[in-house]
This record gives structure tokens, C-alpha cells and sequence, in this order.
């Protein structure tokens, strides 16, 4: 377990890829901050304590893969690799515009550290699943993390590879679902109601756990852990709100399409600011 200074710092990092995020969509004008912001402390942590990697040295061999297949929220991924040294801060002041490599979905061209271009929903599980099978048949440690929105599940082309990497026994594949229970035009109980999602992964044949997505020191613990059995898949349901941080974006479906511009900028950032 992390010492209460090094979750401290997963905190602070959490706060700073906010703000970076609802900057960046606010200068652009563009979607997607609610979505941003509920996985924000699960980049932080992943990046802050997990994940294997060498900013300097992106494609270093031995590195853990991450794939962020809910590519809409580009901008939390651009953020969290900007303040880990892949590329300058400074960087991310060009989300968004024409020219830049930081497009409004994430993309792997010129951007060090991203593995993959995502955003067409239920594709990054399968590309997850296909390199941790690579490693596994190759004889290679590193493991391939995956993090999902919960909109995407409603894909059959994720719960394919669901079946599949149980079937080849992929003990280093994690999943972690963003389960912040809005998708782009309502509710997901609304939409397609996927509970109960936890017992849905077990029924496929993954090693599951259930936490709370905000709280670090679970989140900590949950990722230290994996995987939970060998020979099986991990699942990690996280509970995350939509627009987590800033309290009137939370658990707003307005907040997936609507930029914080004016008034909303201000407010934003004040109260991000006031979590230091």
C-alpha cells in the first residue's frame, strides 16, 4: 500500500489533470469534460504508481501497455502524459486545434506514450486483448491494461474479447470499467441497463472486484493486487460519477457535450483550485 504522501500526491495529481482537462475542452470548445473528470483519479493512479513504464524512453520494450478505449476522453489522457513527462505541458494547449496531434479523440500519431488511436467505442478491449495474447505466446512480462466506458459495453465487440481472454487464460489483461452511469444521450439504465455488471464479467470467466473509482487508496489497492487469479482476466468496475470535481457537472448528462466556457469556466477552476 502507498504511504499517506504518496496518496496525497495520486490526489494532487487527480486535481491537476482536472484542471488541465476542463482548460483544455474550454479553450477548444470542445465535448466530453464529464467524461474527463470520472476517470481522473484512475489515470492518476495507474500513471502515479502503476504502470511501467520510461517517459524518456515511450516504446521501451519492457513497458505495460494502457489503452484508453473510451477515446472521447482524450483530453484526461493527454493530461495525465503531459504531467508525467512523455511531452511538454505547454503541449497541451494545442488540444484540439488544426495541425495539432492532440485531436479531439486519442490518437497515437506523434503523441509519445499513447499505444493506440481509439474513439469508435467497444474497439479497445479487442486491440487490448490482442496484445496481451501477443505477450503471453512470446514468453513477455509486461501486462496490458484496458480502461472501458460503461456506454461501450453496450458493444458486442467488447464482449467478445470478454470471452476470449478467459478462454486463453490472459492473467495479464486487466479491464477496468468507468462506470459513471451516464452515456451520451442518458442514463445507462435508460439506454441499455447493463446491471448487474460486475456478475456479468464473473459469468465470462474474469477475476472481478468492485471499488469505489475516486477513491485512490482503493483504487491503489485494487491495481497492486492484479491479478487476482492466475489464469484469468481482471475486471475492475470502478463507480465513478460523471463530471467528478466540479459539483454542478456531476451527475449532469449536459456535461458530456457542453464545453465550461464564461461563467462555468470560472467556477470550474474555482473549485478545483480550492482542492489544491
Amino acid at each position: 500500500m502507498p504511504s499517506d504522501s504518496a496518496l496525497h500526491s495520486l490526489a494532487a495529481l487527480a486535481t491537476r489533470i482536472r484542471r488541465h482537462c476542463v482548460q483544455m475542452t474550454s479553450k477548444a470548445n470542445a465535448s466530453h469534460i464529464g467524461s474527463c473528470l470520472s476517470a481522473a483519479d484512475l489515470l492518476a493512479v495507474l500513471y502515479g504508481g502503476i504502470l511501467r513504464y520510461v517517459s524518456t524512453d515511450p516504446n521501451w520494450p519492457s513497458r505495460d501497455r494502457f489503452i484508453m478505449s473510451k477515446g472521447h476522453a482524450c483530453a484526461a489522457l493527454y493530461a495525465v502524459l503531459a504531467e508525467c513527462g512523455f511531452f511538454p505541458l505547454d503541449t497541451l494547449e494545442r488540444f484540439y486545434e488544426n495541425g495539432s496531434p492532440l485531436a479531439g479523440h486519442v490518437t497515437h500519431k506523434q503523441v509519445p506514450g499513447v499505444e493506440v488511436s481509439t474513439g469508435s467505442l467497444g474497439h479497445g478491449l479487442p486491440i487490448a486483448t490482442g496484445m496481451a495474447l501477443a505477450a503471453q505466446r512470446d514468453g513477455l512480462p509486461h501486462r496490458v491494461f484496458c480502461l472501458l466506458s460503461d456506454g461501450e459495453c453496450d458493444e458486442g465487440s467488447t464482449w467478445e474479447p470478454a470471452l476470449f481472454a478467459p478462454h486463453h487464460r490472459l492473467d495479464n489483461l486487466i479491464a477496468i470499467v468507468d462506470y459513471n452511469k451516464i452515456q451520451s444521450l442518458g442514463t445507462v439504465k435508460e439506454v441499455l441497463d447493463l446491471d448487474p455488471l460486475a456478475e456479468k464479467w464473473r459469468a465470462f470467466g474474469w477475476a472481478v472486484r468492485e471499488i469505489d473509482g475516486h477513491d485512490v487508496t482503493a483504487i491503489s489497492d485494487a491495481l497492486t493486487q492484479v491479478p487476482y487469479e492466475a489464469d484469468r482476466p481482471t475486471c475492475i468496475v470502478a463507480h465513478t460519477v460523471k463530471g467528478k470535481g466540479v459539483s454542478f457537472m456531476e451527475n449532469t448528462l449536459l456535461w458530456h457535450y457542453r464545453a465550461p466556457l464564461g461563467d462555468d469556466l470560472r467556477l470550474a477552476l474555482a473549485e478545483l483550485e480550492g482542492r489544491g
